[in-house]
C-alpha cells in the first residue's frame, strides 16, 4: 500500500553505519598497534630463534650509490674498518659487518622489508677524513639524493647508526632529511648540549656501546672476574672528571676514603699510561663500578663493567642521584649484603648475552635483540608525500613516472650545503 514503506536509511541506520565506521576505526588503529611477532622470551632465558618473523633487509654497498664510499673511507679512501672496528664506536662496523653475513639479509631491493644504509662517519670524522661540513654535504648532496627507494618511503624504511654521544647530530640536517628513519645510536637522551633530541622512542631503537671482543666473549675472555669476596674496593671509578660535578664529587670522596673508593688519575699517554689489560683488572678488583654521566648521559664504563663484574639496569644495578655523591652513597654500597649482590651478578649472567655483538644466528646477541626490535619498526606501506600510486597499484611520482624510472631529483643537491 502506498506510504507503507519504511525508508530506505533511517536515523537509526545511520547511528549503526556511524558506529560500525567508528568501531572500524578503533579496531585498525589497535591491530596497526600489535607487534608483528611474539614478544621476546624474559632475559632469565633467552635462546628462544627470535625474531620470528621473514625480516628482510637490504644492505647497499659502499660502491653502489656516488659518495656512499667517502662515509666510509673518507676522501683519500685510507679508513679502514680495521681502523674503525676500535673502541667505544666500534658498533658502526660491527653491525655492518654482521648484516652482510646476516640470514636477514636480501639483495633484491623490492622483497627488502627495510635498507641499511653502512656509514663510519664518527670514524672518518674522529680521524679528520671528513670534516662536519663535508659529512653534512656527503648525506645530503650524494647519498640521499641517489637513493629511489629512500625517497619512495620518506626515509621511513631505511636505517643509520651513529654510534657515539651526539646520535644522529653527526649529520647537521638530521632534522631535515632522516627524520622519519630508522636510528641505532647508544643514546636516547641528547639535549643537555643541543636544543632538540635526536632519538624517538617510537621509531629509532638504543643499542649497546662498542666494547672488545676479548672482554665480551666467553671463549676469549682476556680477563676474568674474582670472587666478591676478594675483591679491595667497595668501588671504583675509572674515568676522567671532565669538569662534571658528579665526577668531580667522586674524585674528592676517592681522596677522603681511598681504602673504600678507587679514582687514580688516568694516564692517557706516556710511559705510565695505563694498558688495556691491566685497566679492566682495576675494574674487576670493586664490588660496584660507578659510571656517572660524562658528556652525555650514557657512557662506556657502563658496558665495560658491565662484561667484567657483569651488573646490568635495574634488575642487576643501582641508579643513585648524582646529587647525593658523598659518603652516604659509600654507606648505603657496604650495606648491601654480599648474597645480595651475588643475586644481581648472577642475574647478569643470565642476560649479558644480549650485549655481545654476534651473528643473529646466535641464540642469544646483541644483534638477535636489534633484529627483533628492527621487525617491529616494519611498515606494509611503503609511500611517502613523494609517492602517488594507480589502479594497477603502480607507484609512481607527481609526473606519474612509475618507480623504476625515477631519476636523480636536480634540486636536491642545491640544499644545506653548510
Amino acid at each position: 500500500m502506498r506510504g507503507s514503506h519504511q525508508p530506505l536509511c533511517t536515523r537509526a541506520h545511520q547511528a549503526t553505519a556511524l558506529l560500525l565506521v567508528a568501531a572500524t576505526f578503533f579496531l585498525t588503529r589497535l591491530l596497526d598497534r600489535l607487534p608483528l611477532s611474539d614478544p621476546p622470551p624474559p632475559c632469565a632465558a633467552p635462546y628462544s630463534p627470535w625474531p620470528h618473523r621473514d625480516l628482510r633487509i637490504y644492505v647497499y654497498a659502499e660502491d653502489e650509490v656516488d659518495g656512499l664510499r667517502a662515509l666510509l673511507r673518507g676522501r683519500n679512501d685510507d679508513v679502514t674498518a680495521a681502523t674503525c672496528i676500535k673502541g667505544q664506536w666500534g658498533t658502526q662496523v660491527k653491525i655492518h659487518q654482521l648484516l652482510l653475513s646476516s640470514r636477514f639479509r636480501t639483495f633484491d631491493k623490492d622483497e627488502a622489508d627495510l635498507f641499511f644504509v653502512p656509514t663510519y662517519v664518527k670514524c672518518v670524522r674522529m680521524t679528520g677524513k671528513l670534516n662536519d661540513k663535508e659529512i653534512n654535504q656527503t648525506y645530503v648532496k650524494v647519498v640521499l639524493s641517489q637513493m629511489p627507494y629512500f625517497r619512495r618511503s620518506g626515509g621511513r624504511d631505511h636505517i643509520f647508526v651513529f654510534p657515539s654521544g651526539a646520535g644522529a647530530h653527526l649529520f647537521r640536517s638530521w632534522a631535515t632529511f632522516l627524520n622519519r628513519s630508522i636510528i641505532l645510536t647508544p643514546e636516547g637522551d641528547r639535549t643537555d648540549k643541543r636544543g632538540i633530541s635526536a632519538f624517538n622512542t617510537w621509531k629509532d631503537i638504543i643499542i649497546p656501546g662498542n666494547v672488545d671482543d676479548s672482554m665480551v666473549k666467553p671463549d676469549r675472555l682476556a680477563v676474568k672476574p674474582i670472587p666478591l669476596t676478594k675483591r679491595k674496593y667497595l668501588a671504583n671509578f675509572l674515568g676522567r672528571a671532565q669538569g662534571k660535578v658528579g665526577r668531580l664529587q667522586l674524585v674528592k670522596l676517592a681522596k677522603q676514603y681511598p681504602d673504600k673508593l678507587e679514582s687514580p688519575e688516568l694516564k692517557l699517554s706516556g710511559p705510565d699510561k695505563l694498558g688495556r689489560i691491566d685497566y679492566f683488572k682495576h675494574l674487576r678488583n670493586a664490588k660496584f663500578c660507578l659510571a656517572p654521566r660524562g658528556e652525555s648521559s650514557w657512557t662506556l664504563r657502563f658496558y665495560e663493567s658491565f662484561f667484567v663484574n657483569v651488573i646490568d639496569y635495574t634488575e642487576v644495578s643501582i641508579k643513585w642521584p648524582a646529587s647525593k655523591i658523598g659518603p652516604g652513597l659509600l654507606e648505603y654500597l657496604e650495606s648491601i649484603p654480599d648474597g645480595r649482590v651475588e643475586e644481581m651478578i648472577g642475574r647478569g649472567r643470565e642476560m649479558r648475552c644480549l650485549w655481545v655483538y654476534a651473528a643473529d644466528t646466535e641464540r642469544c646477541s646483541a644483534m638477535s635483540a636489534i633484529m627483533w626490535e628492527l621487525q617491529r619498526k616494519v611498515r606494509r606501506f611503503h609511500q611517502s608525500a613523494e609517492t602517488f600510486w594507480l589502479h594497477n597499484r603502480s607507484i609512481v611520482n607527481r609526473d606519474l613516472v612509475e618507480f623504476h624510472e625515477w631519476r636523480t631529483p636536480d634540486s636536491a643537491c642545491s640544499s644545506n650545503d653548510s
